[in-house]
């Protein structure tokens, strides 16, 4: 029997997001892998056939952190629900400056050529049904609040993690909560930010 491989394919992406937490995925290679795990760079290309495919794998990880962020985000902090996404991405982006970075600004898998692409993405388009019935506004106008709440949104992160704006979480959901209400009320008089 072949003795069991001492670095897994888990060991070499949670290094990989060790690395780029603290100093980006620039600094990201086979070496400062290598050098984080004690080994030679031979077990990194053992589970992965290039540097592309671990990138490809480690988008995906990084991903699935920022989820997990989100989560998190929502169960210690109390907000209302339609500020949840936004206020996590503003936090996600203040908190893990080179993750989001690399997730949505540099590596975003977000073709939009038009601002109607926002919803050829996978689960854009439950995201903004589920908006639309916690905002109490028709689908269709839900959709167009929705995308601009992310573009603005997308705005403030980006800004935050440049470090061109630095807002507290409470400014954060002041701006995020007038600028829905210039959206909302329009549509449903009766709609209560405070819910």
């Amino acid at each position: 029997m072949p003795p069991k491989a001492r670095i897994t394919k888990d060991m070499i992406l949670h290094t990989v997001l060790d690395i780029t937490r603290e100093t980006g995925f620039g600094t990201v290679n086979a070496r400062s892998i290598a050098a984080r795990l004690q080994c030679s760079t031979r077990p990194i290309f053992t589970c992965y056939e290039n540097m592309d495919e671990l990138k490809a794998g480690f988008l995906e990880y990084a991903y699935g952190y920022y989820e997990q962020y989100v989560t998190g985000y929502g169960n210690s902090v109390k907000v209302s629900p339609y500020l949840l996404l936004p206020l996590s991405y503003i936090e996600f982006a203040r908190e893990e400056t080179h993750l989001f970075k690399l997730l949505f600004i540099n590596d975003m898998d977000l073709d939009m050529s038009e601002a109607k692409d926002f919803y050829k993405e996978a689960g854009n388009e439950k995201k903004a049904a589920l908006f639309s019935k916690a905002i109490g506004v028709e689908p269709e106008r839900a959709k167009v609040i929705y995308l601009d709440l992310f573009l603005y949104t997308h705005g403030m992160a980006v800004l935050t993690a440049t470090k061109k704006l630095a807002l507290s979480r409470t400014s954060a959901e002041t701006m995020l909560t007038n600028f829905l209400s210039a959206f909302i009320k329009p549509e449903n008089p009766d709609w209560n930010p405070s819910i």
